[in-house]
């Protein structure tokens, strides 16, 4: 009677640089930038943190090479928006452009601020900032005012900002939070008033405090009005 032979156990996928990079970006997403040291991204591959060094130099290696698998995600997600030629509004190509890498961030939260750390621009990064620059010029603005829209819009043109401030207490109950502000209202009447005007629970918030994502298009819609406003008074 023939016996049967067990399968053959199967072979570890072999460690490349783009599998280096995707658990790199998995691990973040889980547990935070934080946590992305060799030691935790070789646990993560379920290999020897030697090994890495054969596809990563070192771990700012490894940081640059997962901001270009960020911005190589933004780049697909921005490809696929659905929007009419720059020619005909260049105001609703560039806001849905930018609204879509937004949502490849909320994605990834701890990505943008790793972007703000990074010294180089790789090619991928460039990309985006080439094509958010050719929907300015196709929209009618000359290469000098569009360089003055892309220091307007800043990291909003990549769908982050830095927020002004988030309270310490945003997650306490309300009673606590009154009892925060009227401590508060004495020596910061102004900041006080708006705060307890504005704060609210919203389960949809992004941020978790204030509606962040109406503010971010608030601004976003602020400043490309006043782009608009700007290059038709120039004739650029």
């Amino acid at each position: 009677m023939a016996t049967q032979t067990e399968p053959r156990p199967r072979a570890r996928d072999p460690l490349t640089r783009e599998r280096v990079l995707r658990a790199a970006v998995d691990l973040a997403d889980r547990e935070g930038i934080d946590a992305l040291t060799m030691r935790n991204l070789a646990r993560e591959l379920g290999a020897e943190a030697m090994s890495l060094y054969y596809h990563v130099a070192n771990k700012e290696a490894v940081l640059d090479g997962v901001v270009d698998v960020i911005m190589d995600e933004i780049n697909r997600a921005v490809s696929a928006v659905d929007v009419p030629p720059a020619t005909e509004d260049w105001k609703v190509v560039m806001r849905s452009r930018i609204l879509a890498a937004r949502e490849v961030l909320l994605r990834h939260r701890w990505a943008s601020r790793l972007i703000e750390t990074r010294t180089a621009i790789s090619p991928t990064t460039m990309r985006y900032f080439d094509e958010l620059l050719g929907v300015l010029h196709a929209g009618g603005f000359s290469y000098d005012l569009a360089h003055h829209a892309m220091h307007a819009l800043g990291s909003r043109g990549l769908g982050f900002t830095q927020e002004l401030f988030e309270p310490e207490n945003a997650d306490e109950g309300d009673e606590e939070m009154t009892e925060a502000m009227a401590e508060m209202a004495g020596q910061f009447p102004h900041l006080t008033g708006m705060m307890m005007e504005v704060a609210h629970d919203d389960p949809d918030s992004t941020l978790g405090w204030c509606d962040d994502q109406f503010e971010f298009e608030f601004g976003l819609d602020l400043i490309l009005e006043g782009l608009e406003a700007t290059r038709q008074r120039s004739g650029a």
